[in-house]
């Protein structure tokens, strides 16, 4: 039974423990809806894109139809390979979508809208954002496959080629909005949004965003052309549904950052509300689809040059401007 008194219940939002537990529980609840949405939305833009029809047999318009993949996946039988080191291949899904979950914690939906705010949010984010290769290198290890190890190879060189300008191009922002916290980076943009100023930075970390997000065109750790399915070739089931939305999972993520630092976040022509900052993340998920159907997939030694030769001096360039227009 549980106690009618409203005070009891009062008392629990002081418990920093069972904040921390109702705010997990609530990124992971709205996060996961969201990528169910957009997986659906995704199928059908790039369908009418490439003038199909997508997914129209589960419910209405198709609606269902990731559900009904989703429930296929659970009911698959879950293989483990013979020689496979069993606990790091395990573990690998659950770390994949977990930390694909956690830097959301530190997202603010609106200014008084946050599960932690802290002082120096961007920083956090950068820090387990970058994490996210640990899961993939083990997922391309632990199966003892040459095909998810590739892939796992692959995703690290990638990493360590972007990870690098993608920190420099936010140093941009940062400069211009004097603060490392996510809610003070969104208020210094009330006189304009950061996209005008940092234009450069804007470029950089979308490009950034496309190659550590590993969508079509850049897919190069899972090319199924090239290495079968890269670094979940051995998964199946549960474990490749949590890999798969994990995956998805740090593609949404990477828009809510952009709209946040380059698009004023909740801040909108009439009136500031999380409504915004959905509608622009929105927008730059359609703009990553949209790409997804129109360009070609990029040799892996093609994204690594144009890393360390354009995208680390462009974004050292883009330092010195902010700081600039900080001057002047």
């Amino acid at each position: 039974m549980f106690p009618l008194n409203l005070e009891f219940y009062l008392s629990l939002l002081e418990n920093p423990l069972f904040r921390g537990l109702a705010g997990a529980l609530g990124v992971i609840t709205v996060i996961s809806l969201a990528v169910l949405i957009l997986i659906w939305a995704e199928r059908k833009f790039v369908a009418r894109l490439q003038h199909r029809y997508g997914p129209n047999r589960a419910g209405k318009y198709g609606i269902l139809q990731t559900l009904a993949d989703g429930l296929k996946l659970f009911l698959k039988e879950d293989i483990l390979p013979e020689k496979a080191e069993k606990y790091a291949y395990t573990l690998a899904p659950i770390l994949c979508f977990s930390l694909a979950m956690l830097p959301f914690v530190a997202v603010p939906v609106e200014r008084n809208i946050v599960v932690a705010n802290l002082n120096a949010g961007i920083l956090f984010i950068l820090a387990v954002a970058s994490l996210s290769i640990i899961p993939v290198i083990m997922a391309g290890w632990s199966p003892n496959n040459k095909y998810n190890l590739i892939g796992g190879i692959r995703s690290a060189a990638l990493m360590i080629s972007y990870e690098i300008p993608a920190g420099l191009a936010v140093i941009g922002v940062l400069v211009l909005s004097g603060s490392l916290n996510m809610i003070d980076i969104v208020e210094a943009q009330r006189d304009g949004w950061f996209i005008l100023p940092q234009f450069l930075g804007f470029i950089i970390f979308i490009t950034v965003s496309f190659m550590e997000s590993a969508r079509p065109p850049f897919d190069l750790p899972e090319a199924e052309s090239e290495i079968v399915q890269g670094w979940t070739t051995e998964y199946s089931s549960v474990k490749f549904a949590l890999l798969m939305l994990g995956e998805y999972t740090h593609a949404v993520f990477t828009s809510v950052l952009i709209a946040i630092l380059y698009f004023g976040g909740w801040m909108g022509p009439l009136f500031d509300s999380p409504f915004w900052l959905a509608l622009k993340t929105l927008v730059i998920m359609l703009f990553l689809m949209w790409v997804r159907a129109s360009v070609v997939r990029i040799r892996i030694d093609q994204m690594v040059s144009f890393g360390w030769k354009f995208l680390i001096p462009l974004s050292l360039l883009n330092i010195l401007i902010a700081g600039a227009i900080k001057v002047f």
